[in-house]
């Protein structure tokens, strides 16, 4: 008995990323990964290129969900509902006078 290698996907991996978007957000997709692979030339522009593939790996997740482009909508029109912080998280003050406290 031989052991085959199982090869597990890298979500990250900008071809999956591509495959899985829906079809209108292929172009900026790849504008925004020109625009990095070209600055990724420079070791420090790498770290941008990850962060960006993450990021359009999370708009796979979030484009994925029924109803996305309708909240969207309502969202950029100013019609979505809204919740104050407070009702959202009951310790909301505590966090943001913790986040002021906290050293930059």
């Amino acid at each position: 008995m031989s052991a085959e290698r199982v090869q597990v996907e890298d979500p990250n991996d900008p071809q999956m990323i591509l495959r899985d978007l829906p079809e209108r957000e292929h172009a900026e997709f790849l504008r925004q990964y020109h625009e990095a692979v070209d600055a990724a030339h420079d070791p420090a522009g790498y770290r941008q290129l990850q962060q960006l593939l993450h990021a359009w790996r999370l708009t796979v997740i979030a484009t994925s969900q029924p109803g996305y482009y309708q909240e969207l909508a309502a969202v950029r029109r100013g019609t979505a509902p809204t919740s104050r912080a407070e009702q959202v998280f009951p310790d909301w003050q505590d966090r943001l006078a913790a986040a002021r406290a906290a050293p930059q």
